[in-house]
């Protein structure tokens, strides 16, 4: 038997999320992944996620996982099951994985990517991928409200119900920030969180205003614990919470006490750390 380690790419619009729904008749991830797989393989397998992202989440770098008894080269995975994906899921990379080694479990970290389109009118193109709010957001005030959640805390206020886990203890080791103009045409693409805008750029010009992206990287994330963190953010940008406040939401490990949960058109996972490799 061998380990195939797969690090996948999708548009999650149009999916119930990752993981296969018992009968239920939604598309998923999995689903598609599976059926990909057995037509290369004649094996009927069950992919395991790192994570298992919601409906309508995104991915630029989710892992997933398998055994198998296909002779197959290694070169040959990507195009074999490109050749059988839908357009809005892409295998990026295939790998040959240690005996043992899980999506899930081996995973010691992750990077989320949450973006919001803050203007006016909305942009047409990144409806599917950023929350519009038109109302204008302090953005330094969502920024300071943010550092009173970085480090190691029981995050229970920013946990959803409806998933087990042994602890509600997380490190979230930064939050990244970067603001730029939404741009002409709504084809503009931010560059990686925390980069200053170019000389020239002014942050809300246009009726399509600015992209606000935000990274989060954590050793491991509790149910819509990302989206959770954004829209209680968001609140604090709107001027409805104070920064300060945030740390005693976070202190009442009361999910009652944070902000909404951020639609999850505008999350993507962009990252999964693996040993040796480790969040900073």
């Amino acid at each position: 038997m061998r380990t195939i380690k797969l690090t996948l790419a999708y548009n999650g619009t149009a999916y119930a999320g990752y993981q296969l729904q018992s009968g239920r008749p939604e598309r998923t991830i999995q689903g598609e992944l599976e059926k990909a797989l057995f037509k290369v393989t004649g094996e009927r397998i069950r992919p395991v996620a790192a994570g298992r992202t919601d409906a309508g989440v995104h991915a630029l770098g989710q892992v997933v996982s398998f055994s198998t008894r296909a002779s197959l080269p290694l070169q040959a995975w990507v195009p074999a099951l490109n050749a059988h994906l839908p357009a809005d899921v892409v295998v990026r990379r295939a790998e040959e994985a240690a005996e043992g080694f899980h999506a899930r479990f081996s995973a010691v970290g992750k990077v989320y990517r949450y973006l919001i389109q803050n203007g006016r009118t909305p942009a047409v193109l990144w409806r599917p991928f950023a929350w519009w709010i038109p109302v204008p957001l302090e953005v330094e005030a969502m920024k300071e409200a943010g550092r009173y959640l970085e480090g190691e805390h029981d995050f229970s206020s920013f946990r959803a119900s409806g998933f087990s886990t042994k602890t509600s203890v997380r490190r979230l080791v930064s939050l990244r920030w970067r603001v730029v103009p939404a741009g002409e045409g709504d084809l503009f693409l931010p560059g990686p969180a925390g980069t200053a805008p170019s000389a020239g750029e002014s942050e809300g010009e246009g009726e399509l205003g600015r992209l606000i992206a935000v990274e989060l990287t954590a050793d491991g994330f509790l149910y819509q614990m990302a989206r959770i963190i954004v829209g209680t953010l968001v609140e604090v940008g709107r001027g409805r919470l104070r920064p300060q406040e945030v740390a005693e939401i976070l202190a009442a490990k009361d999910r009652r006490r944070a902000g909404p949960t951020a639609p999850a058109c505008g999350l993507c996972l962009v990252k999964v750390f693996y040993e040796p490799e480790r969040p900073c």
